[in-house]
């Protein structure tokens, strides 16, 4: 790591404070000493020019008036004027020697008390120029040597140099440079003392927030909220604090009277939405406090919320579950749901939903997990409790997001024993359609105890009489008589079976075999009463889930609605109205269609829309209670199936039911 990287990292991390401290430092002790520097730069300069100067003065002194000493040869009077020069006041400070040479560069005098060194001639005076300076040392000391030429009219006759102690200049230096050091050291301790004031000052909000922070983030959220000029801020008085369901600036709109647009809102009672005059940091301290004020109320509002919906969870009547959509595992559930299926909460929680209905709750986990939306409603479902009893429910389900995970809320209702009532209902209407049907049955049974009556006299007869009856002959009579005991038991079977109590349960079924046996215990009766059937029932129709016997109620209550409809329409001695039954089978767009049309009166359009409501009946006051298509429509929808109605005042009405095909079926939504 560079030391750029290893500087930048650790400033990094030291705190704001010493970040603006530091700051303000480096900028003040920059252009602190950025001004002693060019300060120095600037005094130096000048006393050296100045000093220069001083010097080629007293070289032109001396070179003008010793021009005519050296004229002369007069060395005593050289020596006396260059003394006087450099002993002048404060110049024998300054000036180190003076000597003079002449024109050959012989040394005509000099103020030195020893032997001129050789070290201080090596100063000469270019062609074309007057003067000429050059460091020099003399005894190791350095030396400004200022050379001036000696003229005399127009040629030059010798040249004086003056030496410059370089140390003196190098004193005043170094006073100029100890009075820059006190004044950068000056600058600095006020700097030092003004900006960790200013420092603490500006980042004292920062701090604030920072502590605020740290306690919002434990979850301490009761912590008082300092908002500068309004002090602490007792958030327990605003009137949000106690009602929840509004913010503060609803109070101040509904106390104004104004809309807030173009002023902004505050609250009339509190300093929540209140700004101060400030800079940024004030203003992100106003800011940060409403925030954490909002975070306050609508905290307050999330647990009142989710007290108030766990109260209604804990609360409700109905078996409620949470069902994890991926894992299918039980996440959460009611007391009731303890109740109900007998297991325990600790045993629900990851037990798989799927394993209380195995049979049906397969659907429901399929539909969400494949993407299904919206809420989805399953009627009359089989569910199992602990000890493995069999219980019906309907089932509302909905998907949700508990603990960041898609989820399924699921309600459950027993219904068991309004199937239990369901099933009483349609058994005493089959007992109800038994009785209609006794005349019928009877006379079908009637025909083949008539053949074999026949049959078992012309076979004692025989016996009796002696007759020598052909084996053939004898056979025949004895197949017919076996055929029609067959014919009988199968009534009576199926009459057992229509009589025998159904329950809520799914099997493959053809539907042409429900309409066959009914056909076959009421068709006779039908025909005695002049009216016809024609059928037209496709053969190869996919199965549909229902149970027979329940399908079986179902075309008996519409051929016996059927049947009271062309009865209310003509008599049967009518010779001219068509008396007809028409019962029609199909599949198609996977599913499977019966209808059931008569050439009745009709049904008008005000009872189409009731026709289907129990108790609802337009028969007159003891020929039916309006139960019978109530309760078709029931199985019709237990088996997911449709029932409509087309219908021709003093023409006809057709029902057409609809089932899915087995494969096919699903949820319903609700």
């Amino acid at each position: 790591m560079s030391i750029r990287e290893q500087f930048t990292t650790r400033f990094a991390l030291i705190g704001l404070r010493e970040k603006l401290l530091f700051s303000m430092l480096a900028a003040v002790l920059f252009i602190s000493v950025a001004i002693a520097l060019i300060s120095r730069y600037i005094l130096v300069s000048s006393l050296t020019h100045e000093l220069e100067m001083r010097g080629y003065a007293i070289a032109h002194s001396v070179a003008e008036r010793g021009g005519s000493h050296i004229l002369d040869n007069d060395v005593p009077q050289l020596l006396t004027l260059i003394f006087d020069e450099a002993k002048l006041r404060q110049r024998k400070h300054l000036v180190a020697y003076i000597f003079i040479e002449n024109q050959q560069g012989q040394i005509l005098a000099h103020t030195l008390i020893s032997k001129l060194p050789d070290t201080i001639r090596t100063n000469t005076i270019p062609k074309g120029k007057h003067d000429s300076i050059k460091l020099v040392r003399l005894n190791g000391e350095p030396i400004y040597d200022l050379a001036a030429a000696i003229n005399e009219g127009l040629y030059r006759i010798g040249t004086v140099h003056v030496g410059l102690n370089k140390g003196h200049i190098d004193s005043l230096v170094g006073k100029l440079r100890v009075a820059f050091l006190g004044f950068i050291s000056a600058v600095i301790i006020i700097t030092v003392v003004l900006s960790s004031w200013l420092s603490k000052y500006i980042t004292k909000p920062v701090s604030d927030l920072t502590r605020l922070s740290d306690e919002i983030s434990r979850g301490n959220f009761d912590i008082p909220l300092q908002s500068g000029a309004d002090g602490a801020w007792d958030a327990s008085k605003c009137p949000a604090f106690t009602n929840t369901d509004l913010p503060c600036w609803h109070f101040d709109q509904s106390k104004s009277g104004e809309a807030p647009a173009g002023t902004h809102r505050k609250c009339a009672d509190c300093a929540f939405y209140r700004k101060h005059k400030g800079d940024e940091v004030v203003q992100l301290s106003d800011s940060f406090r409403n925030m954490v004020w909002s975070i306050k109320l609508y905290r307050r509002r999330l647990r009142e919320s989710e007290e108030k919906y766990r109260s209604l969870f804990d609360s409700g009547p109905d078996p409620i579950f949470v069902v994890d959509c991926d894992t299918g595992e039980i996440r959460d559930a009611n007391p009731r749901t303890e109740e109900l299926y007998g297991y325990s909460k600790k045993e629900l929680i990851g037990m798989k939903f799927v394993d209380l209905g195995p049979e049906h709750n397969p659907g429901c986990m399929t539909y969400f997990s494949e993407g299904g939306g919206g809420c989805v409603y399953f009627p009359k479902l089989l569910h199992y409790k602990n000890n493995s009893d069999p219980f019906f429910v309907n089932m509302h389900a909905c998907p949700i997001s508990y603990r960041g995970r898609h989820a399924i809320i699921i309600a459950v209702t027993d219904i068991t024993e309004l199937i239990e009532k369901d099933a009483q209902l349609i058994q005493a209407g089959k007992m109800k359609s038994l009785g209609e049907m006794s005349a019928g049955v009877a006379h079908e049974i009637n025909q083949p105890l008539n053949a074999i009556k026949m049959g078992s006299d012309f076979l004692a007869m025989a016996e009796k009489e002696n007759l020598d009856v052909p084996k053939a002959h004898y056979l025949q009579v004895v197949e017919d008589i076996s055929t029609q005991v067959d014919r009988a038991a199968e009534i009576i079977n199926t009459l057992r079976s229509f009589g025998r109590r159904s329950d809520l349960i799914e099997e493959k079924v053809d539907l042409n075999q429900p309409i066959k046996a009914v056909l076959s215990m009421i068709r006779r009766q039908f025909e005695l009463d002049n009216i016809r059937f024609e059928l037209d029932l496709k053969t190869g129709l996919p199965p549909v889930l229902a149970q027979s016997n329940r399908l079986q109620q179902v075309v008996f209550n519409l051929v016996t609605n059927a049947r009271d409809a062309v009865n209310d329409r003509s008599s049967p001695q009518d010779m001219e109205t068509e008396r007809r039954i028409s019962i029609r089978t199909g599949a198609a767009n996977n599913r499977v269609f019966c209808e059931v049309e008569d050439t009745g009166c009709g049904i008008n359009e005000a009872d189409r829309q009731k026709i289907f409501e129990p108790f609802y009946t337009t028969k007159s006051v003891g020929q039916g209670m309006g139960l019978g298509l109530a309760i078709t429509y029931g199985i019709v929808k237990d088996y997911h199936g449709e029932i409509r109605i087309q219908s021709v005042m003093n023409k006809g009405t057709i029902f057409r039911m609809e089932f899915p095909a087995a494969k096919v079926r699903g949820g319903s939504k609700a």
